[in-house]
């Protein structure tokens, strides 16, 4: 994985499981078919008859805008995915993701509350969960999406130990 320049010196970046991507692309595609359904409704009405003084310039241009967008999303999505990733550290856990809009976050292992493993029916079919990990401020939640469900029970089995570690050693 690429070093950032917010990223720490010296850290080895685990990265999601490649497979993540079609979890992603199946959402995206829902999201492009409904979205571009929903630009479209002014050509449809126009080209049925239904409401004929509609222009036809701006009819047929939001379906348009509608694809581009759906089109841009749908190529950042492979980027997007091999950018999320995380680091064990003795003290703490490191996340990362974005493209455009980078974030590292540090998670201490004392302020782990608890940690929890989701897995969505595209996830559960592909052999993939999201560990959900959850502290004292909303702010430092994070969650690490597609991992492998193997490495997402260890996670959350290794995290749960050293957070309880943390808060005996108060």
């Amino acid at each position: 994985m690429r070093r950032e320049p917010i990223d720490p010196a010296g850290i080895e970046w685990t990265r999601v499981s490649p497979k993540y991507l079609r979890v992603r692309l199946a959402g995206w595609a829902i999201g492009s078919a409904i979205f571009l359904l929903i630009f479209s409704v002014p050509l449809i009405l126009l080209l049925t008859g239904v409401l004929p003084r509609i222009p036809l310039l701006p009819a047929v241009l939001l379906p348009a805008v509608a694809i581009i967008i759906a089109a841009w999303r749908g190529l950042l999505l492979p980027r997007q995915v091999r950018a999320i990733g995380y680091a064990e550290r003795n003290e703490d856990l490191l996340v990362r993701q974005g493209i455009f809009f980078q974030r590292t976050m540090v998670v201490p292992y004392g302020r782990m509350q608890y940690v929890d493993v989701a897995v969505g029916p595209i996830e559960r079919a592909l052999g993939l969960c999201t560990v959900k990990l959850h502290t004292a401020s909303p702010g430092t939640n994070a969650e690490i999406p597609g991992l492998p469900s193997s490495e997402g029970a260890r996670l959350r089995e290794q995290l749960s130990a050293r957070g309880e570690a943390k808060l005996a050693g108060l």
